[in-house]
């Protein structure tokens, strides 16, 4: 092999080491708090989808004006918000953190 073929090994192998890395650090440092942060923010979707579509489930929190105001924004994220209303829920859900 000539010397360009042996450092483009040298850094190809160096930038797989690198994102290697990053990924350990990653996992070590910041995986668990956006894991929290997306929890977070499903569940604070889940509350204000429960405010304004309520009254489809017998909770009529806010007036229809509102709703049909807030309608074109919420189409997107019906499905989803569903889909987590329906989910079947565990016990284990609830302690999903670690005990230690």
């Amino acid at each position: 092999m000539d010397r360009r073929a042996l450092l483009q090994q040298l850094e190809c192998r160096l930038r797989e080491a690198g994102c290697t890395l990053r990924d350990i650090f990653y996992g070590m440092t910041l995986y668990e708090w956006c894991r929290e942060l997306d929890k977070a923010r499903g569940e604070v979707e889940r509350v204000f989808t429960l405010l304004v579509f309520g009254d489809l489930l017998g909770i009529p929190i806010l007036t229809p004006y509102y709703t049909l105001r807030l309608l074109p924004y919420m189409v997107p994220r019906i499905e989803g918000w569903r889909r987590s209303m329906l989910r079947e829920r565990d016990l284990t859900d609830l302690f999903d953190q670690e005990i230690g």
